[in-house]
């Protein structure tokens, strides 16, 4: 009996372990986690990527930046859309702001 029962244990316990080895990602697979490290190459790379070019204009206190980023519509086609952003840079003071999103012209 107690042979059976060691048989048993080794069993489900390989079985468990051959199961986590076999999805490492498991309960992580769909959800969005935070990017920890935005100046990882990677991150640095994709940005370049989906950012194709870009403008800037200066202003009081600050910049405003007009970037062309490309995007994926729902039928499967790409568009280009414009996003502009303010950035505030003074001494004590650090802001941005998303000013718009939308199609590019």
């Amino acid at each position: 009996m107690m042979r059976m029962s060691l048989l048993l244990f080794l069993l489900v316990a390989g079985a468990t372990v051959l199961d986590a080895a076999a999805t490492p990602n498991e309960g992580i697979v769909g959800k969005w986690l935070p990017i920890t490290n935005i100046t990882d190459p990677h991150v640095q790379d994709l940005g370049r990527w989906a950012v194709v070019s870009g403008e800037r204009q200066i202003i009081d206190y600050g910049s405003n930046y007009q970037l062309k980023v490309q995007t994926l519509l729902f039928n499967g086609k790409y568009a280009m859309n414009t996003t502009e952003v303010f950035e505030q840079d003074m001494p004590t003071i650090t802001t941005r702001k998303l000013l718009s999103f939308g199609p590019a012209n």
